[in-house]
């Protein structure tokens, strides 16, 4: 009798020191992290780029997002934080997002002039072949609200490119944009340097480093470029310069190409 209750009572301690070890490694806290729903991307879910850049704000420096599921707009999502100084984005028990520290990204390749840049969406692909035609960064259907990033290819260059002037109402109390708007303004250009639009794709990862933050109103230049092919996983490299070519962000991307439906 006394064996069994030993056991037990050893048992509980194996039970509750488990439970510690498990909140000295993870600790819920207070924040909570929402995506507006004016920063969709695919219809019902947020923009890839903006959705790890408001992760991506809890890390100082360059930092790695992972999305998991698709993000869900207009809803707390509960933020956890990681021994190791990274953190989970939660909605309930659907892990939606990690974001943790990162290297510093190596120079990209050098910016397109602006007169290049300028010419960049004439070769935009159409609104009727845009498999996301509401998305906040590159919709063609967001010319009232939306950042317009209709990157193409251009003559003389040989990624796809587009210029750019942050509104007003994408600032700071400082005048700065905010820094989630700069990580949705290297997002798209990435799927369509590596064929967004023969194969709709999603954003998978993003590793972001932002340099220095532009002004609204500033004329800007997004270029993207295209890294590798590999089934369905492309890789890409984005970046932000100001108008003289300084590099100001960039990024680091894997896309996933959506599933075709079957037949």
């Amino acid at each position: 009798m006394a064996g069994r209750r030993s056991s037990r009572i050893d048992a509980a301690a194996r039970l509750w020191r488990k439970r510690q070890q498990l909140e000295s490694h993870m600790q819920k806290t207070q924040r909570h992290l929402t995506i507006s729903s004016r920063f969709n991307g695919p219809p019902g879910s947020g923009n890839g780029g903006v959705s790890a850049g408001l992760a991506a704000s809890l890390i100082d420096g360059p930092a790695e997002v992972f999305l998991r599921a698709p993000p869900p707009l207009d809803t707390p999502l509960d933020v956890v934080s990681l021994q190791d100084g990274s953190f989970e984005i939660r909605h309930e028990d659907q892990l939606v997002m990690t974001a943790h520290p990162a290297d510093p990204l190596g120079p990209p390749p050098s910016a397109p002039s602006f007169a290049i840049a300028s010419k960049g969406h004439e070769s935009f692909p159409p609104r009727d072949t845009h498999a996301f035609p509401h998305c906040f960064v590159c919709g063609p259907d967001r010319t009232e609200d939306g950042l317009c990033l209709f990157t193409g290819h251009a003559e003389g260059f040989d990624g796809v490119t587009d210029v750019w002037t942050p509104a007003a109402d994408l600032a700071d109390e400082n005048g700065l944009v905010r820094p989630e708007i700069i990580w949705g303004a290297l997002d798209c250009p990435g799927a369509f340097a590596v064929g967004f639009q023969q194969n709709p794709m999603v954003l998978a990862r993003i590793v972001g480093q932002i340099h220095a933050r532009p002004k609204a109103g500033d004329t800007l230049i997004v270029a993207g470029w295209g890294l590798y092919h590999d089934g369905r996983k492309h890789g890409a490299i984005t970046a932000l310069f100001d108008k003289d070519g300084t590099l100001l962000a960039q990024s680091d991307q894997l896309w996933i190409e959506l599933k075709k439906p079957a037949g």
